[in-house]
């Protein structure tokens, strides 16, 4: 059995007049992120973690922000087609384990649907799905609220 690891890394400015979506759950906050998709920071490490575990490139490369048919693009659809790739490619997801850096908003209590809904799409069990979230005490820019970032490392086998 071949066992690969990728590591995958977003980050999003915020902005007014979006909504602020992470792991496919809506948190209502002031501001979302800016980005040509729906700026799913969370899903975006996820994708560009199992593509890079693949060697299977980036999400840039499957969806670039050229592309028309991706603004406003709902970063789980988008999620289900890096899984379909991964399975064509040969390839299982065993688990992946994400950190969300963020100043604000809290989001422990959002935390169990985001690992329902990203375990739902990659077909695993949520116990093979860790999200956590942390802020970096006021320091750099996600501590000057002025966006959130994420990483993430999953593990694939073929």
């Amino acid at each position: 059995m071949k066992i690969r690891v990728g590591h995958g890394y977003d980050v999003h400015r915020f902005a007014e007049n979006r909504k602020l979506v992470l792991g496919g759950v809506e948190i209502p906050y002031e501001k979302g992120l800016l980005g040509h998709s729906d700026a799913d920071v969370l899903v975006h490490a996820v994708m560009d973690s199992l593509l890079g575990a693949a060697a299977l490139g980036d999400i840039g490369t499957h969806f670039p922000d050229t592309d028309e048919r991706y603004r406003g693009a709902d970063s789980m659809r988008l999620l289900t087609a890096v899984c379909m790739l991964i399975a064509e490619n040969g390839y299982a997801i065993s688990n992946i384990d994400a950190t969300i850096i963020a100043q604000a908003p809290k989001l422990k209590e959002y935390i169990p649907k985001m690992r329902n809904k990203i375990a739902d799409v990659l077909e695993i069990d949520v116990d093979c799905v860790s999200i956590k979230a942390t802020t970096e005490e006021k320091l750099g820019f996600t501590g000057r609220l002025e966006g959130i970032s994420a990483h993430c490392v999953s593990l694939i086998t073929k």
